[in-house]
């Protein structure tokens, strides 16, 4: 009797860790935009089955970029599978920001030359969150979500397909 109840716990607990972790979040879209210098212009998109595009235009790959490199056709299209590592801080630090209580817009235009971030996000539940922040300096999570995100141009396993 003790062994078929060992049995069963084991098959409870090996159930419980196979089942498919859900997210709350079916889309997370981030877009960089342009400043007057060379930063990194970009959207990236990433569904809840850790699938993700990058539509990179311009200085995400490499250092210390020129204007010229706006003369240069877009650097192309990406796919990949996040990490599903990385997936699970990525929600982890969303978790952390309490999404649906930010602001919709952040920063001044008072200088002019600052980059503009846009983090869009649909929940699960249909509902969604639409977050404009110029000069990316929203608050200390969000620059946080931010950093990770140009992170992960870097450390996935993109393929060009565009």
């Amino acid at each position: 009797m003790k062994y078929l109840f060992s049995l069963l716990a084991l098959a409870f607990i090996f159930s419980c860790n196979s089942q498919k972790m859900t997210s709350k979040y079916s889309t997370i879209e981030y877009e960089a935009g342009p400043c007057f210098g060379s930063c990194p212009i970009y959207k990236m998109t990433i569904n809840s089955d850790r699938t993700a595009v990058l539509e990179a235009e311009h200085f995400n790959f490499s250092k210390g970029g020129s204007k010229a490199e706006f003369s240069k056709p877009r650097e192309g299209t990406f796919k990949t599978t996040i990490k599903e590592t990385d997936y699970k801080k990525l929600t982890a630090l969303l978790d952390g920001l309490n999404v649906k209580s930010l602001n919709e817009k952040y920063g001044t235009r008072n200088i002019t030359d600052l980059p503009t971030s846009f983090l869009r996000i649909k929940f699960q539940d249909g509902s969604q969150k639409n977050i404009e922040d110029y000069g990316k300096k929203g608050t200390e999570k969000l620059v946080a979500v931010y950093n990770f995100f140009e992170e992960l141009k870097h450390n996935q396993q993109w393929q060009k397909v565009q």
